[in-house]
This record gives structure tokens, C-alpha cells and sequence, in this order.
């Protein structure tokens, strides 16, 4: 966000798909050739009107992003869509398509990845010396990242600490990754359990994922920033990376451009549930930054480690989580000592259309949709029915394929799924 903007008035939403082969939907490292497509030469980036194309680490995954921020999702989503399209008939020249979900079913990270070769390749490689990015947590991790604005200390103060209060309860309606390996994972956001532990090395970078209580700019540098780039200044002597880079907390603030980032979101199998699912959570986390459901104090209050246990087990088990944290609970606004975390967000729906039914009305009924099935997660492990051999996966994600093609959410009683 190069523009200050103030609270709410404008979002950055940043998504990542897989390329794949459109027969096999193995893995298919050309996300420079499909730039190199557009531009005329390789490169990173390439504005298509109000959606633009851009690298990643790895060759087979491209991201579609709103090109400058936007408060109109609905529009964004016909965008995103839009560009789907495109990117597809792109695809067709090298026999690939576009593929969701956080996290390829069958893909070997050791063989199959492909780091990006131009450009900023320097920054990739140093990530790769300290991280070894050939492993799924690097190579084979899809997500939607979302921007929000803040214009000062004060703003920064509410919208952090609202969204570190609502980051335990993302993965529980955004899981998409339980299949790695050809094989159930036994955790239904596996995306998030690597994003936890693929830094460890440098226990500054990445924390607990819920970062620290800090409601200003001067005592967010002097606890992370500070923190990060004293751990890995023995290690980049010539100061490749940035610790405003390197920050992988759950939600990072970037003071530079007014905006924090939040990260825990795996990618769905469509922009109308992509931005769905922003829309809540976007409005959630106004809710309690506009005092609509409890006070600053009472949400400030909240401790790293009772968030992350939280966290632990939404990514555990998605939308078959229960809450058990009765002041948590209170805190959201619920009087009962345990909860779904499929209740939670209802209830959160439920205020957010009270108090902002102009940005949310548009959005009830996919919400809706995905309320009744569960988590992605969890409606692909339903379909696949404890069967992970590649031809029922293939099965499956060729549908997922196709949901995305057609901006349609996924259904596990889908007839056409024949398993």
C-alpha cells in the first residue's frame, strides 16, 4: 500500500496459485515463461488493469493481487476471476491450468522445485543457504494474504491488537491443506504447522505466530525487528535481508507503506470463497477495532500463549474445532464456556451484517455455503474417503481445477466427483 490510507478504507489481497500440468496435475515450474508471455521478457510483475501477475519463490506458483488498494471485494472478485480466465488460456500454450488449495496433494519438494532464476534471485538464494527451501514448507505452500491500513500509532494500536485477537480462529475456517505425499497429514492445515517451524533456526522470525502485544512503532522495532536482526546478522554479513522481510509472525507490520499483513489464510478453491472469507474476517476484526463487541483494554489484555493454544488446535482440526476458553469466549462476545469454532464465526457473521451490512449482505450466502459443508480441509478429506492413491486425488483436484475456473465453491456431494 503506497498510499496512507486510514482504517478500513482499502484492502491489499495478495493470492497464490499452483501451475500444473493439465492432464498429469503434477507440478509445472513456468511461472516466468507465462510472465515472459505477457511482458515480452522476464519478469516479475505485470499489471493486467486492476489485477496484477507476479512471481513467488518458486517456478510453479504465480500470485494475482488487486494491483492498488481496494475497498469494493465484490468487484475484486469478478477481477480475480477475470484474470483466472486469462491466466488459463495463457496456460494453454504449455498444456498447464491453474490449480488452488494451499498445498499440492502429491508433489515431491526434493525433485520438483524450481526457485525463481531472475530478478531479485539473490534474496530467494539467501532464504535458501539459511532455510533450505526445498521442502514443502517452502516449495508447496499456497495462501491468500491480506493487507490492512492503518495510518498512525493510534490506528495501528486498534487494528493490531483486533487482529491478533481474531488470528486463533482463521485456520478453523481456512484450512485447505491436509493432503502431503499422497496421504493424509493428520492435521487439516498442514500449511501452517511448516509456516510454524520452517524458521525455527531463528526463534526471533516466527515467534508463536501470534505476535507480541505491541501498540506502536517504536515498541514494535525494539521487540521483533530488533530481535530478528541481531539473530541473523552473523548469517548475512552483507545485509541480503531485511528483517521487515524476514518477520513471519501470523500477522507482520509493515510501518514503511502503513499497512499490517496477515498471513495464516490458506488459499481456497475460488475467489468468491477467497474473498468470502476476507470479508469476514475483515469486518470481524473492524468489530472489535471499532469497539462494537468489548473495549481496547479487554482485548489488549490477551497473552501470546493462551492465542496460540487456540491456534494449535484450529489447525489441528479446522471446523470440527471446539473453543474451550470461556473468557475467550466472553471476550468475542459469546456468555457460554465452550463453542464450535464454526459458531464463533456465525456469530461473528451475524454482528459483522448488523453493524456493516453494506460490506458484508453480498456475502451471507457463500458464507453460508461454506458454514454447511466445513472447511475446505475437511470437505476433501470427506471425498476422498481415506483413499489417497493419485488417481482418487487426481480425481479431486481436477474438480478443485475446475471450481476455480468457474468461481464456484466446492461441494463434497458433487455427483461429478465419481470415486
Amino acid at each position: 500500500m503506497s498510499k496512507r490510507l486510514h482504517l478500513f478504507q482499502g484492502y491489499g489481497i495478495e493470492l497464490e496459485y499452483m501451475i500444473v500440468d493439465r492432464d498429469t496435475l503434477d507440478v509445472k515450474p513456468i511461472a516466468d515463461e507465462l510472465l515472459k508471455e505477457v511482458l515480452g521478457q522476464y519478469g516479475e510483475e505485470f499489471a493486467n488493469g486492476s489485477v496484477s501477475w507476479s512471481n513467488e519463490l518458486v517456478l510453479h506458483v504465480v500470485e494475482l493481487k488487486c494491483t492498488t488498494p481496494t475497498a469494493d471485494l465484490v468487484q475484486l472478485e469478478s477481477d480475480l476471476h477475470k484474470n483466472i480466465l486469462e491466466v488459463n488460456e495463457r496456460l494453454k500454450k504449455f498444456n498447464a491450468r491453474l490449480m488452488p488449495t494451499a498445498a499440492h496433494p502429491w508433489m515431491n519438494p526434493r525433485k520438483e522445485t524450481f526457485l525463481w532464476p531472475h530478478g531479485n534471485s539473490e534474496i530467494y538464494e539467501k532464504y535458501n543457504e539459511l532455510f533450505d527451501c526445498q521442502g514443502h514448507g517452502w516449495s508447496n505452500l499456497q495462501s491468500i494474504h491480506l493487507n490492512l491500513p492503518f495510518y498512525d500509532d493510534e490506528e495501528f494500536a486498534k487494528l493490531h491488537t483486533a487482529a491478533r485477537l481474531i488470528l486463533p480462529i482463521i485456520p478453523g475456517l481456512t484450512a485447505s491443506s491436509p493432503i502431503l505425499d499422497g496421504a493424509f497429514t493428520e492435521y487439516h492445515d498442514k500449511r501452517m504447522v511448516y509456516y510454524k517451524n520452517n524458521q525455527k533456526r531463528f526463534e526471533s522470525i516466527v515467534g508463536k505466530v501470534v505476535p507480541e502485544r505491541v501498540t506502536s512503532k517504536h515498541q514494535y522495532h525494539k521487540l521483533i525487528y530488533d530481535r530478528i536482526a541481531k539473530q541473523i546478522k552473523p548469517f548475512d554479513p552483507n545485509d541480503i535481508l531485511e528483517p521487515v522481510w524476514v518477520n513471519s509472525r501470523g500477522i507482520i507490520a509493515r510501518f514503511d507503506r502503513g499497512s499490517i499483513e496477515i498471513r495464516i489464510m490458506d488459499i481456497q478453491e475460488c475467489p468468491k470463497a477467497d474473498l468470502a472469507i476476507a470479508a469476514l474476517v475483515i469486518n470481524s476484526i473492524r468489530l472489535f477495532s471499532d469497539g462494537k463487541m468489548t473495549d481496547f483494554h479487554d482485548q489488549q489484555i490477551w497473552e501470546v500463549d493462551p492465542l496460540y493454544e487456540i491456534l494449535r488446535k484450529c489447525i489441528k482440526t479446522s471446523s470440527d474445532t471446539t473453543i474451550a476458553n470461556a473468557e475467550y469466549l466472553k471476550t468475542l462476545g459469546m456468555n457460554v464456556t465452550t463453542a464450535p469454532v464454526f459458531d464463533i464465526w456465525k456469530h461473528l457473521m451475524e454482528q459483522c451484517v448488523k453493524h456493516y451490512p453494506q460490506e458484508m449482505n453480498h456475502w451471507v450466502e457463500p458464507l453460508n455455503q461454506l458454514f454447511e459443508r466445513g472447511s475446505l480441509a475437511k470437505g476433501i478429506l470427506e471425498v476422498a474417503n481415506c483413499q489417497f492413491g493419485k488417481e482418487n486425488l487426481k480425481l479431486i483436484y481436477q474438480e478443485l481445477s475446475q471450481n476455480l475456473e468457474e468461481n464456484k465453491l466446492f461441494e463434497p456431494c458433487d455427483k461429478s466427483i465419481s470415486l
